[in-house]
């Protein structure tokens, strides 16, 4: 079967001082959660806020849906509506209430259901015991309240694709669980036609909702692939002190202790293991993003 991609981009660039975002290929498959991992810097927040329109200074090619360009999600209403992003600072001003933003809302999209916003709202705690508070300002809610508010904006219009810059990292551990929920609503309520685009640093939280994982560093992207793929071509390994002089050859990153040792390998080289007391495990996405991410990292390890 063929993969669609619901945004696909091509030699993406954007200089900012002393960073240079350099993506020579993006493609976002349709139907699916798609995760952006990398460090602080690494430019997730620059390639979201391009794809979305945030950022237009760059150069390159951005296709939508298969059939609009970067052009048409400026200057047509359709592709307007078919996208929904939300960021991590100066989204709403901090003197507007949540009434505000509601009339604001339902004046930019035609398809923002009210309804379906306070119910979010109730169901992420945004209201307070006394009910749904109108007039609260933006600059009186938490970090986290701010994001679920974002959240709740974002769900509550009919979209196709939604780009979520870092949604979780205010949220704590059991709205994050509650995120992962509505991720999968969502895209179960499309039918296989809605696709959500996310960074994230709290990859372990997120692990359960993320079909698809791109990792970058530096600007460039350096691994991607659908989850299951990934673990079928890094496997994590643990062995004993005295077998490390013969496997290490073998491993793609290696963690050694007095006791012993323990990093990914790839599949391709399982081989070079054989004859070797080793263990082998399937990788989380998170042992696969760090240990990818710190072969491309400045800090020093």
């Amino acid at each position: 079967m063929n993969q669609e991609y619901v945004l696909e981009g091509k030699n993406i660039y954007k200089k900012l001082k002393k960073f240079e975002l350099n993506i020579e290929k993006i493609r976002i498959p349709k139907g699916f959660a798609t995760a952006l991992i990398g460090e602080n810097s690494a430019g997730k927040t620059t390639l979201i806020n391009i794809l979305a329109g945030i950022r237009l200074d760059y150069s390159g090619e951005l296709s939508f849906f298969g059939k609009y360009n970067a052009q048409d999600r400026e200057e047509n209403p359709i592709v307007k509506e078919m996208i929904g992003y939300t960021g991590t600072s100066n989204y709403y001003l901090p003197h507007w209430t949540i009434s505000q933003i509601e009339e604001i809302n339902k004046l930019l999209f035609q398809k923002f259901d009210l309804n379906r916003f306070r119910t979010l709202c109730d169901e992420m705690a945004i209201s307070s015991d006394q009910g749904f508070e109108k007039n609260k300002k933006v600059c009186a809610l938490s970090d986290g309240t701010r994001m679920k508010l974002m959240l709740a904006n974002v769900l509550a219009r009919d979209t196709n694709l939604l780009l979520l810059d870092e949604p979780a990292s205010p949220l704590d551990p059991l709205m994050r669980d509650k995120l992962c929920d509505l991720i999968r609503q969502y895209l179960e309520a499309g039918n296989g036609e809605n696709t959500v685009f996310f960074s994230t640093h709290n990859i372990s939280d997120m692990e359960n909702v993320t079909d698809y994982a791109i990792i970058m560093s530096h600007g460039k992207i350096i691994e991607e692939g659908f989850v299951e793929d990934l673990k079928e071509k890094y496997i994590w390994i643990r062995g004993n002190a005295e077998d490390l002089p013969k496997a290490q050859d073998a491993m793609f990153s290696i963690q050694t202790n007095p006791y012993g040792f323990e990093g990914l390998c790839l599949a391709e080289n399982l081989e070079k293991l054989v004859g070797i007391d080793v263990q082998k495990d399937i990788a989380s996405l998170y042992q696969i993003s760090v240990e990818i991410m710190k072969k491309n990292s400045l800090i020093k390890m």
